[in-house]
């Protein structure tokens, strides 16, 4: 699962008594950035319609109750052309009631 399917929850963690954590895993690189940012916006409508329209909770009944989090796991850096882009993800999603989250985690090299 990865950024590019829009129409799958990549994962849902349920922390032990604490949030529900829906990612999406992002491994893409940043050389067309506005097509990664459209992956990105595409993906992100999914995960928000997810839980609002109550499919979160009609899958993981455990999740009712808990704060939800949206984290997205990058491989690779934000580029500073992009960065406007996560300010305005970070509040719509916190206007939504969620929480947000950015994790960079380079691919080991071998």
């Amino acid at each position: 699962m990865t950024v590019e399917q829009h129409d799958v929850i990549d994962i849902v963690a349920m922390e032990p008594g604490g949030s529900v954590l829906l990612v999406i895993s992002d491994h893409l690189p940043w050389d067309e950035v506005n097509q990664h940012l459209w992956q990105l916006q595409e993906k992100l409508n999914r995960y928000v319609a997810f839980v609002e329209s109550k499919e979160l909770y009609e899958k993981f009944p455990d999740a009712v109750g808990r704060p939800i989090v949206i984290r997205i796991v990058l491989t690779d850096a934000v580029p500073e052309a992009a960065q406007w882009f996560f300010g305005k993800v970070r509040a719509s999603v916190q206007e939504a009631g969620f929480g947000f989250e950015i994790e960079h985690r380079p691919l080991p090299l071998h």
